[in-house]
C-alpha cells in the first residue's frame, strides 16, 4: 500500500514564484519594462532565459544568485509537512512537478534539507554557462494545446506513472497539490480514488469550482488547503485506515 504525493512547486512548496524572486538580485530589484514586456503567454521559459541573460550582464554571479533563492519562505506548514512525509517515506513517493528550474529547485530543496523527501524532481533542466550565465532549456515537448509549450504535467505523470508499473509499483491513490493553472491538466487525469488538493484562493481551485458550476467535474475527490497543515491532517487519516 503506497501513495504517490504529486507537488507543484511555487505557491504551493514555496510561497513565491521562485522565477520573480530572482529579480530581486537585478539592479534596484526590478527589470527594465522592456524585458517585463516581451513575456508571451506559454512562453515563459524563453522569457526567463532573457531575465538570465539580464542579469548576466549586470554581473550577477552565482554565489548571489544562490543566497537569494535559498531565502524564499516556505508555505505555511509546509516546513512540518515535509518533516511528516520524510519521516513516512516507506508509505509515501513523493515527486515534484515544476515549471520552476532544477538550479533554483535544487539549492531551495538542499538548503533545507528536503531533498531526500523526494524521489523525482520534474521540472526545466537549467546550468550555469563557461561565461557564469545561467540557462535553461524547455522541459520537453508535447501535444498538449492547454499547456504551456515546455511542460505537460499530465504527460509527466502519465510517463511517471508508465515507468513504475513497468518497476511493479502501482498507487492506493495520488494526492495531488498545487495551486495554478497549469496543475488543472494533470488534475483531469486523476481518477475518483485520487484526491486533488488545490490551494485555497488560487487558479487551480477556481478553475476546479467553475468545472463543477459548469457541471463538467473533475472525477477525483477536492479538498481545498490554506496551510500545509490541512495536507498533513488528511495524510495523517490516509495511512490510519
Amino acid at each position: 500500500m503506497k501513495f504517490l504525493l504529486v507537488f507543484d512547486f511555487d505557491h504551493t512548496i514555496v510561497d513565491e514564484n521562485s522565477d520573480t524572486w530572482i529579480v530581486r538580485c537585478a539592479p534596484e530589484k526590478k527589470l527594465p519594462s522592456g524585458l517585463r514586456n516581451s513575456y508571451r503567454p506559454g512562453h515563459w521559459t524563453e522569457y526567463m532565459g532573457r531575465v538570465f541573460v539580464y542579469l548576466g550582464d549586470n554581473g550577477v554571479k552565482e554565489d548571489e544568485m544562490k543566497r537569494t533563492m535559498t531565502s524564499i519562505p516556505f508555505t505555511a506548514g509546509m516546513v512540518d509537512l515535509l518533516g511528516f512525509v520524510g519521516e513516512n517515506k516507506e508509505l509515501f513517493d513523493c515527486i515534484i512537478v515544476s515549471d520552476s528550474n532544477t538550479v533554483f529547485i535544487d539549492w531551495i530543496l538542499k538548503a533545507a534539507d528536503f531533498h531526500k523527501v523526494f524521489d523525482e524532481v520534474f521540472t526545466n533542466p537549467a546550468a550555469f554557462s563557461s561565461t557564469g550565465y545561467l540557462t535553461v532549456q524547455d522541459f520537453h515537448a508535447h501535444h498538449c494545446a492547454k499547456c504551456p509549450k515546455n511542460l505537460c504535467k499530465t504527460k509527466v505523470l502519465k510517463e511517471f506513472l508508465d515507468k513504475q508499473l513497468e518497476r511493479g509499483i502501482s498507487y492506493t491513490q495520488i494526492v495531488y497539490i498545487g495551486d495554478g493553472e497549469n496543475d488543472l491538466c494533470p488534475v483531469m487525469l486523476l481518477k475518483k480514488d485520487d484526491i486533488a488538493m488545490p490551494r485555497q484562493g488560487y487558479t487551480l481551485e477556481k478553475k476546479i469550482s467553475q468545472l463543477a458550476r459548469n457541471l463538467s467535474p473533475v472525477e477525483c475527490s477536492v479538498l481545498v488547503w490554506s496551510s500545509a497543515i490541512d495536507i498533513m491532517s488528511y495524510l495523517k487519516l490516509l495511512i490510519k485506515k
